[in-house]
């Protein structure tokens, strides 16, 4: 059994003030402050996507940029998430910054970036990473360990002395937001839920949710 672990959230509060009425605005302030608080990994984000049958699925990635268009993140997508959001391109991608008690939730339709987007961003990864698009049929089953390093000697072999290009399956999503909600943990469980929730018109509705 896990031991019962009570905390209390009291490191800061979230008022409609300092918050504002952009979105991108606070996620920008509150990524900053992760950075800045030397949270392992800030731009870590879970992207909860659904397969073919309507199950839910959701794993780890790593946010690389984002913008009033987005939020982008990298991957190949030929795998699980890459099929599953060819299928239903919508997502939620979950913040969580534990030493701050913050957490930000965000939901939207994905739509893949600009092959010249990839392009630049792929370009500006270390080798061992680009070579590793190419190693990886990821998500598929592999004999052995061995049979990865085999194919990634293979691989490094294949591009020796000249630029590994990127793989035409290894591209860029965009999460286009339609909602936001930002969390923060207050005394009592009494917490801080500011949700902002896009508009007809490309404005912003915010609105205090119940704890």
């Amino acid at each position: 059994m896990v031991e019962h672990i009570r905390k209390s959230y009291e490191l800061g509060e979230l008022t409609e003030a300092a918050a504002g009425e952009d979105p991108f605005a606070l996620l920008r302030q509150w990524l900053h402050d992760a950075i800045n608080a030397d949270i392992v990994e800030p731009n870590s984000m879970c992207l909860a996507t659904v397969d073919e049958a309507g199950n839910p699925d959701a794993r780890f990635v790593l946010l690389r940029g984002f913008d009033e268009r987005g939020l982008v993140f990298y991957t190949n997508s030929q795998s699980a998430k890459g099929k599953q959001l060819a299928n239903h391109p919508y997502a939620t991608l979950v913040f969580w910054w534990g030493a701050l008690e913050r957490q930000v939730r965000i939901r939207g339709r994905v739509e893949p970036v600009e092959a010249a987007e990839a392009d630049a961003y792929f370009a500006s990864r270390p080798r061992g990473h680009q070579l590793a698009a190419w190693v990886s049929p990821q998500s598929e089953p592999v004999p052995s360990r061995e049979w990865l390093e085999a194919r990634a000697a293979a691989v490094e072999c294949e591009f020796e002395g000249r630029e590994v290009p990127r793989p035409p399956y290894w591209t860029g999503y965009r999460v286009v937001p339609d909602t936001f909600e930002f969390w923060q943990g207050r005394r009592n469980r009494l917490h801080d839920r500011l949700r902002y929730t896009r508009q007809p018109d490309g404005r912003w509705k915010r609105e205090r949710l119940a704890p």
